[in-house]
């Protein structure tokens, strides 16, 4: 249990791949300027890293070392395709919205580093588990991020969900205020303010946990007592 913890743990919070590690920004940066958008880019990449972990780790015998690296991007390609195929034909608008950025998940380094790093050194269970910590990771960091800057720059929270997500999700279209916000939250300088704000905030709180606490000075016996003692 206490793997699995921290394997929920790493991929979630501690070793996030946005805030932790820094890597996948170019997605990170290029779709969130709404919640919508980066909660669509951050589903699409888990379906493909749970899916491409589980392969991997079910095939490893099977994949010699001289060609693992090809036979990883194979794999992502061909699960990347499926996901590019399928959201064309349920989630047309979101599709068309995403546009080149579902088939650069084929060169994601956080899908091929956790093949590599951890799918073919360890079980199916644990790697799809792995791949699944690490997506939600990257999901909570690209929708987060997408929220701050569509409320600095719009005033809204996932404006458009009916129509990139289904009707079903039109009870997530929220506005805050009325009007509109700051125009450079939505583009791409509002991008990196908020990343790098995220990034110093997510710091600071590691910063505080890691802190030591200080030790309570035992109290003092008053006199009197200590007379009587």
């Amino acid at each position: 249990m206490s793997q699995v913890r921290d394997i929920i743990s790493d991929g979630v919070w501690r070793n996030n791949v946005v805030f932790s590690q820094m890597l996948s920004l170019c997605p990170t940066l290029a779709v969130t300027s709404a919640a919508t958008q980066g909660l669509g880019m951050g589903v699409a990449t888990m379906a493909v890293l749970i899916a491409s972990n589980a392969l991997v780790a079910l095939l490893r015998g099977l994949i010699t070392e001289e060609v693992r690296i090809p036979a990883f991007v194979l794999i992502i390609a061909t699960l990347v395709t499926i996901v590019d195929l399928a959201m064309n034909a349920w989630l047309h608008e979101l599709h068309k919205v995403l546009g080149l950025f579902i088939p650069l998940i084929v060169v994601n380094c956080l899908i091929l580093g956790r093949a590599e790093s951890f799918a073919c050194r360890n079980s199916v269970a644990l790697s799809a588990l792995d791949g699944l910590a690490m997506g939600a990771g990257f999901t909570l960091a690209l929708t987060l991020m997408g929220a701050l800057r569509e409320i600095g720059g719009s005033g809204t929270v996932f404006s458009g969900a009916a129509n990139l997500l289904g009707p079903a999700m039109g009870v997530l279209e929220t506005r805050l205020y009325p009007g509109d916000g700051a125009l450079v939250m939505i583009l791409p300088a509002g991008g990196f303010i908020v990343l790098g704000l995220m990034i110093a905030a997510k710091r600071t709180l590691d910063a505080r946990q890691k802190a030591p606490q200080p030790k309570t000075a035992p109290a003092e016996t008053p006199p009197s007592l200590a007379a009587a003692s």
